[in-house]
């Protein structure tokens, strides 16, 4: 369903009692005085049947003889408490902002009227928001996703792009209050890396950084040329979504090389001198995973066979998109030279998603991971091509 978006008084009117302009979202609805538009759009009323259901199952004596069955329903609780709670409290904030208008209106009080304002644009802002996490409902979109970042060819150039890549992505999960754990880094000769691959918990992760994967281009004058030459780098993004357990994988024994090596990072003389790290091949598929991060040869396995399985998993997925849209004769490869953004630097200053035409020119903002606009456009945009 394309996404169509409502100004918040239109949400909220002041007059009760109107459908506001609902129309093209929810249908003929017959209205009633009080209703809230928004509670049909996110289906408060369901949600809070469903947890009043799970509370029930909780309290049950044979809840834990299940015990995978028990985590998932209060992982299930959770969200749904999360949910209701930014409810809860968009209600309250909206309440408060319609008071203090009403007040500052009978007065002429143009300073609350101001702060009424900026509230109002923080309430819009997070019902935008919502709005667009209903929009991500694949199987995978909610779990956490695994991004590797790869230099392209241009030796410290590429690598040196790769490494701003990775603190774009980086601040990109911390603004989002996502938690981050490196899982394995190359570092490059002279400056940047060659390669890192890290894990993105938070709810949704997979979902948003899925619109990352591609070819990113950086022009600029390059830091490392006495020439203060113009240059052009390339680097690759790739997203795959953490595997649930109850989501099976079979990787047969046979089909799996496993190298161990010396770490090469920092790390202290146990990583470095004691074959940690670990190297797993899948021969069927060739893909390669490694991981030396960890001090443990142990917690190194159990990271690289995590990182596999979220590959071949999406590999599956892949297949399945690729012969849809054979079906659909839209296929278009990921691969190098078909760049998805420019980051330019030099001779103006522009970054551009040419899936979308999206253009922001503020490129200090975006590459300290203010990449929501591009992420949000190009997922909006998806999604109405599948209606």
């Amino acid at each position: 369903m394309p996404w169509v978006y409502r100004s918040f008084f239109d949400l909220y009117p002041l007059q009760k009692g109107n459908p506001c302009g609902t129309k093209s979202r929810v249908g003929s609805l017959s209205w009633k005085k009080n209703y809230r538009p928004s509670e049909v759009i996110f289906d408060l009323d369901s949600k809070i049947a469903r947890l009043g259901q799970i509370e029930q199952e909780t309290l049950k004596p044979n809840f834990w003889n299940d015990n995978e069955g028990a985590q998932k329903l209060l992982k299930e609780r959770t969200a749904l408490r999360s949910h209701l709670d930014f409810w809860e409290r968009l209600k309250a904030e909206t309440e408060e902002a319609r008071g203090y208008f009403e007040l500052a209106r009978e007065e002429n009080d143009e300073e609350t009227l101001k702060e009424v304002g900026a509230k109002v644009t923080q309430v819009e802002k997070d019902l935008q928001a919502a709005e667009f996490k209903r929009m991500l409902g694949e199987e995978t979109d909610r779990n956490n996703a695994i991004l590797s970042i790869h230099s392209g060819a241009g030796g410290t150039e590429a690598q040196d792009w790769a490494s701003m890549l990775l603190r774009m992505y980086l601040r990109w999960a911390e603004r989002k209050g996502f938690r981050t754990e490196a899982i394995d880094t190359l570092d490059g000769e002279e400056a940047g890396i060659k390669s890192a691959t890290f894990e993105v918990t938070g709810e949704f992760a997979y979902g948003y950084l899925k619109a990352e994967v591609g070819i990113h281009r950086l022009v600029r004058i390059s830091p490392f040329d006495a020439g203060k030459r113009r240059h052009t780098s390339f680097a690759s993004v790739f997203v795959y979504p953490e595997i649930d357990e109850d989501i099976v994988i079979e990787i047969k024994e046979e089909d799996l090389r496993i190298d161990t090596f010396r770490s090469s990072g920092a790390g202290g003389q146990h990583v470095n001198k004691t074959e940690s790290a670990v190297r797993f091949t899948h021969l069927p598929t060739g893909i390669v995973v490694s991981c030396q991060n960890e001090r443990s040869q142990h917690k190194n396995r159990a990271l690289a066979m995590k990182v596999l399985k979220a590959r071949l998993y999406e590999l599956k997925l892949r297949e399945q998109e690729e012969k849809a849209e054979q079906l659909n004769s839209t296929k278009k490869d990921i691969a190098w030279g078909s760049q998805i953004r420019s980051y330019v630097l030099q001779p103006y200053r522009l970054v551009k998603d040419h899936r979308t035409n999206c253009e922001i020119g503020n490129v200090d903002a975006v590459l300290d991971g203010d990449l929501d606009e591009f992420i949000q456009t190009y997922l909006l945009q998806k999604a109405g091509k599948s209606v």
